[in-house]
């Protein structure tokens, strides 16, 4: 990236920021009324229930600070408010892989995994394949980190991560050389939206919603059905690499 680049792109957000354009808190798309909804709409009980992520109902919902949660039926909703933390997404429901570095970006929750009765959603199957090199180094430093971040909209503190790079900081190019370590004949091809659309354009979610390079998973209660149908499970991409 050439320093014009960066200068434009640093402008640019400069005045998004100063604009109140700091972005949400957590990974949340604006249904059609206006509600600040996760996981595009699936069910967060339903990966520990059913094990596989699962639209929910608009109409069986909870709200929260800044953030709505969908479900399949009552009791997935009454277990949901007995224990909000037992079952909502870890760092915001923002990708688990960029949370280490401080980073809030994507999420798409086709892309998931429990561990240690936790779950974690990804912004794609890139950055899941990447956390699973090391689960415990990802785990420990965003776990670290998240306090620092948990407050700061989504864009601003992914644009502070970026200026003020953490001590640990991994670039995409030494996880891909790691992968390919690991994987020689299993090599990562995927187009993850390109900095500006992900950091200054679009929103957490777009391109799981949108179906930019894998199937469009819509947002439950506002995009059409199919696909965004309430209650239907999913269809997960499943790139070259992992087939």
């Amino acid at each position: 990236m050439t320093s014009r680049i960066v200068f434009r792109l640093t402008s640019l957000l400069c005045a998004l920021l100063v604009a109140g354009c700091g972005g949400t808190l957590y990974a949340t798309v604006h249904s059609a009324d206006g509600e600040p909804i996760m996981l595009l709409g699936h069910d967060p009980v339903a990966y520990f229930t059913l094990g596989k992520p699962l639209r929910g109902d608009p109409k069986i919902k909870v709200a929260l600070a800044h953030r709505t949660y969908f479900f399949a039926n009552e009791e997935h909703r009454r277990l949901f408010t007995a224990d909000p933390a037992k079952y909502e997404p870890q760092y915001g429901g923002f990708c688990s892989n960029g949370t280490p570095f401080k980073i809030k970006l994507g999420s798409d929750p086709t892309e998931w995994e429990i561990r240690e009765g936790r779950l974690f959603i990804f912004g794609d199957i890139v950055g899941h394949s990447y956390w699973s090199l090391d689960p415990a180094f990802n785990v420990k430093y965003a776990d670290q980190v998240w306090s620092e971040i948990k407050d700061v909209p989504w864009r601003t503190a992914t644009f502070n991560a970026w200026t003020n790079k953490v001590p640990w900081y991994r670039t995409h190019q030494s996880l891909d050389d790691e992968w390919n370590a690991k994987h020689p004949s299993k090599p990562i091809t995927y187009d993850p939206g390109g900095l500006t659309r992900n950091l200054l354009i679009k929103y957490p979610g777009w391109r799981a919603r949108e179906g930019f390079g894998q199937p469009a998973l819509g947002l439950v209660g506002t995009d059409p059905c199919p696909p965004a149908c309430p209650l239907t499970e999913p269809a997960r991409y499943i790139p070259p690499w992992k087939r």
